[in-house]
């Protein structure tokens, strides 16, 4: 595992602490929660996404090789 150093606002820090104390962790397992989360997030908005594209008819249907000729 990597260590990663990040500059956070007196206010972030402070809700990190508090989180870490809260449940019994540590500093850097809050924020690796937290950016797992994210991720976790960025999945669904993705899917979501593609979704939409679905529902708006921008999918492109057919034989992969024809669709790169095209």
């Amino acid at each position: 595992m990597s260590t990663l150093s990040v500059p956070l606002s007196p206010e972030l820090e402070k809700f990190v602490t508090q989180l870490a104390s809260q449940r019994g962790s540590n500093k850097a397992e809050v924020v690796r929660h937290a950016i797992t989360l994210l991720a976790e997030e960025e999945a669904v908005m993705a899917v979501l996404r593609a979704e939409q594209e679905v529902a708006e008819g921008k999918v492109i249907r057919g034989n992969i090789t024809d669709v790169l000729r095209r």
